[in-house]
């Protein structure tokens, strides 16, 4: 089942966050090789993990096998801070745009060849659930372009921000997608089920602000 854990849950959900940043830990340090993320207590944390930020954490047996993390367009986050290059016009920004970074999923979970896991179903499901109950209907990706098929496939209507650049010695370009119900029933529909992947007590948890402050 996957949790959404923000500031206002995050200290009853501190063991399952560890949990996560191990995991985190493990697949962009050890890896991938981002070895400036590197911490000696394994667990790989950075400047956007605050109050603002959504956390995702996918559960299975008591374990956590998969994670990603939302961050509000209107305050700082990947593309405006670090990647910037990757935006060649506008940057998009509003309310009902979040940026979408830390994808991961421990290896024996993930898809082989072109269908997408469960666990991973899961995670972009749990974007849609949770975006549609928000009022978020965008994100904002970087990520390899080869992921751009699947996103549309998924029925994502995903629109390219510039060229890919490297980046960490994988090729990685930005873009927004759009969602709505027909995305959140094609990924229903590949997973063939239509009970939410969200766990319902923790859907409706308030968000953390969007408001741009000094």
């Amino acid at each position: 089942m996957l949790h959404v854990v923000t500031s206002q849950t995050k200290d009853s959900h501190s063991a399952m966050l560890g949990e996560a940043f191990q995991l985190r830990h493990r697949v962009f340090v050890e890896e991938k090789g981002w070895s400036d993320l590197r911490r000696a207590d394994g667990r790989e944390t950075d400047r956007f993990d605050d109050e603002h930020a959504v956390h995702m954490v996918y559960i299975e047996a008591g374990k956590v096998i998969g994670y990603q993390r939302l961050l509000p367009t209107t305050r700082p986050h990947l593309l405006s801070e670090v990647m910037p290059e990757l935006c060649e016009g506008e940057r998009p920004v509003g309310a009902n745009i979040w940026e979408w970074t830390r994808y991961c999923v421990e290896p024996a979970y993930r898809e082989r060849g072109r269908m997408l896991s469960p666990v991973a179903n899961a995670l972009l499901s749990g974007i849609v659930e949770w975006g549609l109950d928000t009022g978020v209907g965008t994100i904002v990706i970087e990520m390899n372009p080869l992921w751009l098929l699947r996103l549309v496939q998924l029925h994502f209507r995903v629109t390219p921000l510039g060229v890919p650049h490297l980046i960490n010695g994988e090729e990685t370009v930005a873009v927004t997608a759009k969602f709505d119900e027909r995305t959140l029933g094609r990924l229903r529909e590949t997973r063939s089920a239509s009970s939410a992947a969200v766990a319902a007590s923790t859907l409706r948890e308030p968000r953390p602000s969007n408001h741009v402050g000094r």
